[in-house]
């Protein structure tokens, strides 16, 4: 009786003690941190919905790029004098994740170095904006904030122009693109917010005096960068947009930790499309009597696919009317998750379609920009490209390429059941480093997978172009991993690139063009699709597998996504009730 009693003792001490040091690690490296974390990174706060620093705005010189590796070296102590098998398994994957993001961001400043050959790197818009169109404060408030930020902006685009050196053309002309984009920021519409506002005159007048020289900050810049970008193509001397095999390599691992690697994932990829291409080319046979008729059924697979592919792609809107349709398609789709208990919905959390803003045009078609977890209850924008700002061919080819078979897999993978509703869960997520350092192949992967998960639960009425249109689309995503590495780390041609997207991926000369312009401008990110996507659905079969009948589709998706924006290595660890991560 006392040997069992002491030993209760001895166990509830020892429980306890375990509790105390991920208490201690939840405090220190939670709140702490992250309070640190977020004074070195006032725009990256306001992006999180932080708005104690918002205020602030870091000048980009070699001092402020010193403090910042200062900060990272001592955190990175701090967080390696804990032992991380010490920790549960919620803690231990905090510090998995945080080790990963600190050790990224240190060889971001001192091996990627894109702060001296990426001059899209400086652009002041997005978090003024964020500032002045979220209502986390009265309007006054917010443009006092604003007040404060713009006293720095000429300062801002001083230290860029000093820590720019040996630019890529492609980053340059994009920065000009984008940093002329953002001076409708700083346009009528502010004037209007000034003009309504409770503000003194002394203000006013301040603030008007400061919008003004930010212009003329953002002018010289764009002005500065049109100069350079003329000396680059005389010279021929400008860097090339291509990472290499060396930074591709570490850059993808810390994209991916505990994954396979970049060359792992590409050979993959070969494989997953040549299987793609055999169900497409099934589909194709299958369809050919319907949608082409009595023409002659080509011997050649990409032809015969291609033309099948190029008949239903007559099938869509007017340009006028994309974004009304992607409007009238959200609540339909809002409706079939419901109705077939794929996950439970929020609906406190409404979804605003608008025009893509000016200064974030130039790389995506759409994007979902969500509030961050210090402010869950924000607005979240689904941005859409206006076709009335394309040529009327362009505007035709995009509108072939997101047809009425594809746009409703566009939109599951942005919106629902997408990034949507999987960056609201991440933002109750408890970890909130898990919510903040969002990993991309999870963000991505769920989005690719939502939208296979929409088409098994019989969304379309498995109709065979319906799946005909959804391999299309999946292909992508695989092509996208191909496309990526090859270009970056086996240096693929353009006209190399446009081969495989058109006449082996089927994508229309205006989707190509876009994605080559987008491999010119990032890397490795077009490879955390098909490496999130493939984790999240290989480990989904392999618990159905294992629990058989018992098995809950809705169950296993809110679990999964309960646990932020984790790794999906870290997930399925957490998920198995261990967490066997902790770094050697």
């Amino acid at each position: 009786m006392y040997r069992r009693l002491q030993w209760t003792v001895i166990s509830l001490a020892g429980a306890l003690a375990h509790a105390d040091v991920n208490a201690d690690f939840q405090q220190k490296f939670g709140d702490t941190f992250l309070e640190a974390y977020w004074r070195m990174n006032p725009d990256a706060a306001i992006v999180a919905g932080y708005y104690k620093v918002a205020g602030e705005l870091v000048v980009p010189d070699a001092r402020s790029r010193d403090e910042q590796h200062q900060f990272l070296k001592e955190w990175l102590s701090k967080l390696h004098a804990v032992k991380p098998e010490s920790l549960d398994a919620a803690s231990r994957s905090d510090w998995v994740l945080l080790d990963n993001q600190l050790r990224m961001e240190l060889w971001q400043l001192d091996e990627q170095r894109a702060w001296q050959w990426s001059p899209d790197t400086y652009n002041v818009a997005n978090s003024f904006a964020l500032l002045l169109n979220t209502e986390y404060a009265p309007l006054d408030q917010r443009l006092r904030t604003v007040l404060e930020r713009l006293a720095h902006v000429p300062a801002y685009y001083a230290a860029a122009k000093a820590a720019i050196h040996n630019p890529t053309r492609e980053h340059t002309r994009l920065a000009i693109e984008q940093n002329r984009g953002a001076l409708e920021v700083f346009g009528a519409d502010l004037d209007k917010q000034i003009a309504s506002s409770g503000l003194n005159s002394r203000e006013r007048a301040l603030l008007t005096q400061r919008i003004a020289a930010a212009r003329q900050a953002i002018q010289d810049y764009a002005d500065w960068l049109e100069s350079l970008d003329a000396q680059l193509a005389k010279n021929g001397q400008a860097r090339s947009f291509r990472l290499g095999r060396e930074l591709y390599q570490q850059k993808f691992a810390f994209a991916n930790p505990g994954g396979i690697s970049a060359e792992e994932l590409f050979h993959n990829a070969q494989q997953e499309r040549l299987r793609v291409l055999s169900k497409m080319e099934a589909l194709a046979d299958e369809l050919w009597p319907k949608v082409v008729a009595h023409a002659p059924k080509p011997a050649d697979r990409f032809e015969k696919i291609g033309q099948v592919i190029g008949k239903l792609s007559n099938d869509h809107v007017t340009p006028d009317r994309y974004v009304a349709y992607v409007r009238d398609l959200l609540p339909q789709l809002e409706g079939w998750v419901t109705d077939h208990h794929l996950i439970a919905l929020d609906p406190t959390k409404p979804l605003v379609v608008r025009d893509t803003p000016a200064y974030e045009r130039g790389v995506s078609i759409a994007s979902i920009e969500s509030p961050g977890p210090y402010d869950p209850g924000a607005r979240t924008y689904l941005n859409v490209l206006p076709l009335d700002t394309l040529p009327l061919d362009q505007a035709e080819s995009f509108l072939r390429e997101y047809n009425n078979w594809m746009s409703p897999v566009f939109i599951i993978h942005e919106a629902m059941p997408g990034h949507y509703v999987q960056l609201i869960y991440a933002n109750r997520s408890p970890s909130r480093i898990k919510a903040v350092f969002g990993n991309s192949s999870t963000i991505e992967g769920w989005a690719v997978y939502s939208e296979r998960m929409m088409l098994e639960s019989g969304y379309g009425g498995n109709a065979p172009e319906r799946w005909l249109m959804y391999w299309k689309w999946y292909l992508r995503s695989v092509t996208n991993t191909v496309l990526d590495y090859s270009v970056h780390a086996l240096r693929l041609s353009e006209q190399e690139a446009f081969k495989l997207l058109t006449q082996e991926a089927f994508q229309s000369e205006k989707e190509a063009t876009g994605k080559w312009r987008r491999v010119q401008l990032s890397s490795v990110q077009l490879t955390s699709y098909y490496a999130g996507f493939s984790q999240i659905y290989d480990y989904r079969e392999r618990v159905r597998r294992q629990q058989g009948a018992h098995f809950d589709l809705k169950l296993f998706h809110e679990r999964f996504l309960s646990y932020g924006s984790a790794p999906v290595p870290v997930i399925v660890e957490l998920m198995s009730g261990t967490c066997h991560c902790n770094r050697e």
